[in-house]
């Protein structure tokens, strides 16, 4: 029993020291190559993040001038819809003044072969 213990307690010391080796080489691990693929991964990170803040900008931009132009649009509509209006009033308006015209030309007329027709018979 004594020898399998052992064998046991080897093999026990065998893999702590194993996993000490390991966290010692991860903490000592700064190699030159580690650093320097740290180093490009965070430079290729930056570049990434100033590409995406471009995107974002232009896409900004693009969006407000969608929103002048469709502003623009609308201030044109408004202004073509209110010039119909005014005209539509105008023509009602005329037409109002054509119809007071002929109605005062009719009453004039009127009176005028009723004046005719007293002075025959008078």
């Amino acid at each position: 029993m004594k020898k399998s213990d052992n064998e046991l307690a080897d093999r026990r010391k065998v893999a702590a020291d194993a996993k000490k080796a390991l966290l010692e080489n991860f903490r000592a691990g700064q190699t030159p190559e580690l650093a320097a693929k740290l180093a490009e991964r965070a430079a290729i990170a930056a570049a990434r993040d100033e590409r995406m803040a471009e995107r974002q900008r232009l896409k900004a931009a693009e969006d407000e001038r969608l929103k002048q132009e469709e502003a623009t649009r609308l201030a044109e509509l408004d202004a073509a819809a209110r010039a119909e209006t005014e005209e539509r009033e105008a023509a009602g308006k005329a037409m109002i003044a054509r119809v007071i015209e002929d109605e005062a030309a009719r009453k004039a007329e009127r009176d005028r072969r009723y004046a005719a027709r007293k002075a025959r018979k008078g």
